[in-house]
């Protein structure tokens, strides 16, 4: 029977572990140093070398080679019984099948026995989450004071399970997530090693499905193998169930387009082609997140091919990261959405008819109500708010621009506020996506004000030209001119609708001062 590759390919030295530095290099010194603790506790997510570290101290401290610096040596009697799974002094325990107090005793009464071979007895207890409570109780002891030749290895993906009892009686280490670029390249590695024909795209798409564990990766590359022929990007996207990433570009193209019909088909178009339904949530998920990247000014992080991160670029200009965040909250609820059990689309399909509804931002109340608003409501008002839609309010503050001489209410800019969006949209869509950020207050003394959450997001509302920008737009749209302001809501800036939002009055309030009278 053929070895499975995540076997073949499993780490036999400690240079061989990939990403977990920070443990490895800790490990090998309490080696050279004899200063190997009694009990360990691995954690962090499957795949990541959890078992693999906790073997390579087991072969380090039974190695016999007499250069501890070179421990594990991978080539005296002790290591290559271990490679062989034939040491005798290395104990793996699946805590998942043997969880129960007796299990645990009867690990209590063999561990007095000295080693066969090695100098050490190490135990590797995986998945240590799943014992019981009891079992939990009568391990303490035998953690805090074990015999002097034994050492456990307690391993966990669920470290929030371990009992504060027994993290306390442990040296942790936490283990993390394999970066995409490591996986690529050990796939990369091992397909060359083993003469398997697989398209880079292919391999960085294997990568990505393993979600940062190794093992999953290379797993994944084993079964692509299995086909005999070259894996390409449409074979491992039909293999795995993925997406085309067109499917992902063009259903978030129909969100911004607000065009349901070609969204909906875009989901079905995908399904029908073999894609899993909670596969492409996570895609939309990921492209999502990578626009948030370059939003935030870190699309260097952002590894995919040119022609993608163009189209990327192009929709973080037409989405304000509100509905980005937004849209990445709905798709990861798709995820594990349990609604869609009968029916595999449900949950892509709410949550595409979700971002089609109003954006949450655009809900507006005037500075007073939002002020009560933010007061805690009364159990009942807190009961029904969990129970019904979001209803915009309407504002009460209907105070009339003076500018001009043109009278207009709040309601009326309210009401053509997508209108205004789209005008401002056209000309500059950065803008447009700070206006989509900002929540409409009120009319103050002729002057339209607009909250941003926070500095920065005002500061760049309140240059000369984006205000500039937006007062045209409303006057193409209102026939009016009224000049606008950003303020931080529930901030201390806010600053006199006829003080010069970039004047000195205002980079004084910016930069900690206080409006205290006005004369």
């Amino acid at each position: 029977m053929t070895q499975a590759l995540y076997r073949k390919w499993r780490p036999l030295l400690w240079d061989e572990v990939v990403s977990q530095e920070h443990i490895i290099q800790t490990l090998k010194n309490a080696v050279a140093t004899n200063r190997v603790a009694h009990a360990y506790l691995f954690s962090g997510p499957r795949g990541t070398g959890k078992t693999t570290a906790a073997r390579l101290l087991a072969k380090a401290v039974n190695c016999l080679n007499s250069d501890v610096t070179k421990h594990p040596c991978n080539e005296c009697a002790h290591c290559v019984a271990v490679n062989e799974n034939r040491f005798m002094d290395l104990i793996e325990i699946d805590a998942a099948s043997n969880n129960g107090v007796d299990d645990v005793r009867d690990l209590k009464e063999k561990i007095n026995f000295a080693p066969s071979q090695g100098t050490y007895k190490v135990y590797i207890v995986d998945e240590v989450h799943m014992l019981s409570t009891g079992a939990f109780n009568a391990l303490l002891k035998t953690l805090e004071e074990p015999p002097p030749h034994a050492i456990f290895i307690l391993a966990t993906t669920e470290i929030h399970k371990i009992p504060a009892t027994v993290l306390s009686r442990c040296q942790r280490h936490e283990f993390r997530r394999v970066p995409l670029g490591e996986i690529t390249r050990r796939l990369n590695e091992i397909c060359k090693s083993e003469g398997i024909d697989a398209d880079a795209e292919a391999l960085n798409a294997i990568a990505r499905q393993s979600s940062g564990g190794m093992r999953d990766a290379i797993s994944l590359l084993d079964q692509l193998a299995s086909t005999g022929g070259k894996i390409t990007i449409e074979l491992a996207q039909t293999v795995l169930g993925t997406a085309t990433s067109q499917s992902v570009i063009a259903l978030v193209q129909a969100i911004i387009d607000n065009q349901p019909g070609t969204g909906l088909d875009e989901i079905h178009h995908a399904l029908d082609g073999g894609a899993d339904a909670r596969a492409l949530a996570r895609q939309v998920v990921d492209y999502l997140r990578n626009i948030l990247l370059i939003q935030m000014g870190n699309g260097e992080q952002v590894e995919v091919p040119a022609d993608t991160r163009a189209q990327m670029t192009q929709h973080a200009k037409s989405l304000s990261t509100h509905d980005v965040l937004r849209m990445m909250r709905a798709f990861n609820a798709a995820v594990t959405d349990a609604r869609g059990g009968w029916s595999p689309s449900l949950g892509l399909e709410l949550a595409f008819a979700e971002m089609l509804e109003q954006p949450a931002q655009m809900e507006v109340v005037s500075a007073p109500r939002a002020a009560s608003r933010a007061s805690a409501p009364p159990a009942s008002q807190a009961e029904s708010s969990r129970t019904q839609p979001p209803v915009s309010q309407t504002p009460v503050n209907q105070m009339e621009s003076k500018a001009g001489g043109s009278p207009i209410s709040f309601e009326a800019v309210v009401k053509v506020w997508k209108q205004i969006s789209a005008i401002v949209k056209h000309k500059d869509p950065n803008v447009a996506a700070l206006l989509n950020s900002g929540k409409l207050t009120e009319i103050r003394d002729g002057v339209l004000i607009l909250s941003f959450a926070s500095d920065i997001l005002q500061g760049k509302f309140n240059r000369p030209e984006s205000l500039e920008l937006t007062r045209k737009a409303i006057h193409e749209a209102l026939g009016v001119d009224l000049p606008v302001q950003a303020i931080v809501a529930g901030g201390k800036s806010t600053l006199p609708a006829h003080v010069k939002p970039d004047g000195m009055v205002a980079a004084a309030n910016q930069l900690g001062g206080e409006i205290v009278d006005i004369q």
